[in-house]
């Protein structure tokens, strides 16, 4: 199927009009995102919940940027498995393997992200 222009030029000066919309809109929409950011302790931590294995009730929360403060890094953690646990399940109780409550000498590390893991809990 072929497309046809009757007049070349106004078809490339709509074509830039309707680009140029559609580059500003992305530009506009990733800058909404920043705003949605939640904070902990004043900082953002960038997490991550992922299922461990074929069971989908057992997952990984992977926060990044944990030497911005524990407390928050874990409030994050706690948050993101929360939000996993809701999205999947319905539910946000969870059992928590090595969790955001755990003493500071047994928390997981690598480097400078805290990985937490538990269990969704279903009713």
């Amino acid at each position: 199927m072929m497309l046809m222009v009757s007049d070349p030029k106004r078809f490339g000066w709509r074509a830039t009009i309707v680009l140029s919309l559609l580059v500003a809109s992305m530009v506009l929409s990733a800058c909404g995102r920043k705003n949605e950011r939640i904070l902990f302790d004043g900082n953002f931590y960038k997490s991550r919940a992922k299922h461990t294995s074929d069971d989908r009730q057992s997952f990984v929360v992977r926060v990044s940027r944990a030497d911005q403060g524990l407390n928050g890094a874990r409030a994050a953690g706690e948050h993101e498995g929360r939000r996993y646990c809701i999205e999947n399940f319905g539910t946000s109780e969870i059992a928590w393997v090595n969790g955001p409550d755990a003493d500071d000498a047994v928390l997981k590390r690598d480097g400078n992200r805290l990985i937490l893991d538990g269990r969704c809990v279903l009713w």
